[in-house]
């Protein structure tokens, strides 16, 4: 019996049944709710490996315990990439075609599930995101380094290349004496162009890219903060706004991790059973760390069964009670999770019909089920609770038809077709040209997630990702000395953005259901950490327009901030 903080709990199984020779029925993986992962613990860790070969060998458990210097230090890093971009424009704007090249920071060697060509080859793949770009040409370089191993880390590698772009085509606009609103109205995808399928073979199903662009700049006032900016200017204050729209992919399947630039088999399965008490059991090998599993999963179950919330229990993260899956990475759960458990909700809903229709003498498509009742519809009278229900069908033979087993159980995978959200965020927000100070005024982001099962969950996502973009943005950067080592190893170097320095956030939703994915459902959990950065450092940029601002490196310190400042002066 193995216990680890990991996002994907049969993986690790399988990976310790290949380690140790043990078979994987032999080996137990549980996984409890331990909080985030944000990807970095969907890899298996070689600690995790010498702590099971020490068990065996000693015959007794074996604990090992991180420590905060030891993650720092040795888990895998990411989001190191050196970018290069050049566009052909004409002057009205019209981006003509687009040449990236991109080199990632792969550390020392290879040991996640995408290789260590994940980061510059997503990035590389992604690069014409919501634009319609039509000439690209791009390299990807992976460069080996004596530092720790590069993993997924939310929003993989699409991060640095969308900020990248967005930063140049506010150089671009800049240059041309283009408002960068404008500039990307001129370029975007319409929503009557979709299924669109970008010059890199992604297909995005649906969307709203230039409504949520034009509802964002609504809801912060655009026309009136470019007056409000002129008039500070002429006080001698920096106010700017970046505008990041962006698309995400999201729910990686096995077609999408194509579309992306990976292999990668991806799909998951759900059990759902009802007992003869009429209660409900979701088994799912997604794994919840903090996404609230617990209320969506629930939520789709009931809405399909016709059940009380109260009545049904979601079990994830333990290998022996759950069905085999990949886990939990990628803005996949709600998508993947949510399709097979609707998918198995309903191979239980109808055997539950077809019992209830023999004892009330009625068709299955002549009932319904609602608040653990089965009734005829329009005669709701003529009705039986669900606990009788399943009851019979468990234990009175004489109502199952030849060959028809008794459980109300059901188990069925589901790796969808591929899938895009996305949405726009913008940020206000104001430079100190005396101390290279940054303060964040307010963040709007407008997002479509396609149906939403739960907003307030959505919203969640939204908000940590953003905070997590404000951190990339002007926060967070391992530094390492002449030799190698590395200097920001603890949480008083390695700065992190608290509660303090994140502004009032607006959050507004648009929705665009997917027409290729169960209930509709696209991925929530990564476009706020990939579009952030660049929509803080855009309005950091933008602040400093007068300063003829330009910038090779994230994040924007107070250090680099003044670099601009004065190289100007």
């Amino acid at each position: 019996t193995f216990w680890s903080s990991t996002q994907t709990p049969h993986l690790l199984r399988l990976a310790l049944a290949l380690s140790t020779g043990i078979p994987e029925h032999k080996i137990r993986v549980i996984s409890p709710e331990v909080g985030g992962g944000f990807g970095q613990k969907m890899a298996s860790y070689p600690e995790e490996h010498i702590v099971a070969a020490l068990s065996i060998r000693l015959g007794r458990p074996v604990k090992w315990i991180e420590q905060r210097r030891e993650n720092l230090m040795a888990a895998s890093h990411a989001k190191e990439q050196d970018i290069t971009l050049e566009a052909a424009v004409q002057n009205d704007g019209t981006v003509l075609g687009l040449k990236a090249r991109v080199i990632g920071d792969s550390g020392a060697y290879s040991f996640n599930h995408a290789s260590a060509v994940i980061e510059p080859l997503l990035a590389a793949t992604l690069m014409p995101s919501v634009y319609s770009i039509r000439n690209y040409q791009c390299e990807v370089v992976a460069v080996l380094t004596n530092k720790t191993p590069v993993g997924t880390y939310r929003a993989v590698g699409w991060t640095a290349g969308h900020t990248a772009r967005e930063l140049f085509f506010d150089e671009i606009a800049r240059e041309l004496g283009i408002d960068p609103a404008d500039f990307r109205r001129r370029n975007m995808i319409a929503s009557d162009q979709f299924p669109y399928t970008s010059c890199t073979g992604m297909v995005y199903d649906s969307g709203t890219y230039r409504e949520a662009l034009e509802r964002a700049l609504e809801i912060v006032g655009y026309p009136e903060l470019r007056r409000r900016q002129a008039e500070l200017r002429r006080q001698g204050r920096y106010i700017g706004i970046g505008i990041s729209p962006y698309v995400e992919p999201t729910a990686v399947g096995t077609e999408i991790a194509l579309q992306v630039g990976i292999t990668l088999p991806s799909h998951d399965n759900a059990t759902v059973t009802i007992d003869p008490t009429g209660k409900v059991r979701v088994a799912v090998s997604v794994h919840s760390h903090g996404q609230g599993h617990e209320t969506t999963l629930a939520q789709v179950a009931a809405d399909i069964l016709g059940v009380n919330l109260e009545d049904i229990v979601v079990e994830h993260g333990d290998t022996e009670t759950c069905p085999w899956g990949m886990g939990t990475f990628a803005s996949r759960s709600a998508v993947i999770g949510g399709g097979s458990v609707a998918l198995a909700a309903q191979a239980v809903r109808e055997k539950v019909l077809r019992v209830a229709g023999r004892l009330l003498e009625a068709a299955p498509e002549d009932l319904d089920i609602q608040e653990s009742t089965v009734f005829v519809k329009g005669a709701p009278d003529r009705s039986i609770p669900l606990s009788q229900v399943a009851l019979a069908a468990y234990l009175n033979p004489q109502l199952r038809a030849e060959g028809e087993e008794p459980l109300l159980s059901a188990t069925r995978f589901y790796d969808p077709k591929p899938t895009y959200s996305n949405g726009c965020i913008v940020t206000v927000g104001e430079v100190d040209v005396e101390t290279g100070q940054v303060s964040l005024q307010r963040i709007v982001a407008v997002e479509d997630c396609g149906t939403m099962l739960n907003p307030m969950l959505v919203e969640g996502q939204v908000t940590g990702a953003i905070a997590q973009g404000i951190g990339g943005a002007l926060y967070e950067q391992l530094i390492y000395d002449e030799r190698g080592q590395l200097l920001t190893s603890t949480l008083m170097d390695y700065a992190l953005p608290t509660a303090s320095k994140v502004p009032e956030l607006v959050v507004e939703h648009l929705e665009s259901p997917s027409p290729v994915t169960v209930g509709g459902m696209k991925g929530i959990g990564e476009g706020g950490l990939l579009a952030t950065p660049a929509s803080v450092a855009a309005a950091v940029l933008d602040a400093l327009a007068p300063f003829e601002p330009r910038i090779e490196h994230l994040p924007l310190t107070p250090e680099r901030v003044l670099q601009i400042v004065q190289r100007k002066d």
